[in-house]
């Protein structure tokens, strides 16, 4: 095969995928439906023609035929006057005559199987294009319910996708919410277990503080109750000066401990 050949092999295969890609089967039927209707009005205008002809000669044969009678008759009238001569002209003319008129129904005799043929292919013709009419509807109404089933599928497929497309960004949402959720659980444990330091401070809760605050102030009264004992340790040789005093004074420095006993 030469790469002429081949360039219109391909380019005939192209034009034609491309001729079928834009064709609709419905504007071809009415085409082709169409052309049948010129066909059969062709033919009836050929049955009306041949009808025509075969009535004008009709009209001529009937011309002829009173040419013949006449002739005939003035043939005899002038064998009755005794002018033989002229009835033999008469007759000879209506010879000829009779010979044109047997030209002329042979004539009718084929015009009239002619029309008779046209007249029987009109109807066949006619019977076909009703045949093909009714088939034509037919074959759209179904084309054009397929074509629609083939739409409903092609939305009803449309729809499927893109809900299955709904449903994946669904569920990675709900995937990402969980996740951060993780994370944000995952980050209050380590927190409240003290491996990550909550710079904000935010994170204390209520009784966090106060069990700090309690442990504060336990050390405090802790040291100040260290620094009393050291304190009293130091101070022991002036305590008989101080019992040594004043009467009064005495009294008050004994009694105070003892009411302070009493409150404890």
């Amino acid at each position: 095969m030469s790469v002429f050949q081949r360039l219109s092999m391909i380019f005939k295969s192209k034009a034609n995928k491309a001729l079928d890609s834009v064709e609709d089967p419905r504007e071809t039927l009415d085409y082709s439906y169409q052309r049948q209707l010129e066909l059969l009005q062709k033919v009836r205008r050929g049955v009306a023609d041949v009808a025509t002809s075969r009535k004008r000669v009709e009209l001529q044969i009937q011309q002829l035929d009173q040419q013949s009678d006449k002739l005939h008759n003035q043939s005899r009238a002038a064998l009755q006057q005794g002018r033989e001569d002229l009835a033999r002209e008469a007759l000879t003319r209506r010879s000829g005559l009779q010979s044109q008129i047997d030209g002329l129904k042979q004539q009718h005799e084929q015009l009239q199987g002619e029309e008779q043929k046209l007249t029987l292919a009109a109807q066949r013709l006619q019977a076909k294009v009703d045949a093909f009419r009714t088939r034509k509807e037919t074959i759209k109404a179904t084309y054009t319910a397929a074509q629609a089933q083939t739409q409903i599928s092609e939305a009803f497929s449309g729809i499927s996708e893109e809900m299955g497309d709904v449903g994946m960004a669904v569920q990675r949402a709900e995937d990402k919410t969980a996740e951060m959720q993780a994370r944000a659980g995952a980050v209050d444990e380590l927190l409240a277990s003290g491996a990550l330091d909550d710079v904000t401070g935010s994170s204390k809760d209520d009784i966090q503080s106060e069990l700090d605050r309690m442990a504060s102030t336990s050390g405090v009264e802790l040291e100040l109750e260290q620094m009393k004992q050291e304190l009293g340790q130091g101070s022991g040789g002036s305590t008989p000066q101080i019992e040594g005093g004043s009467a009064t004074g005495g009294q008050n420095n004994q009694v105070q401990p003892y009411r302070q006993g009493e409150g404890a």
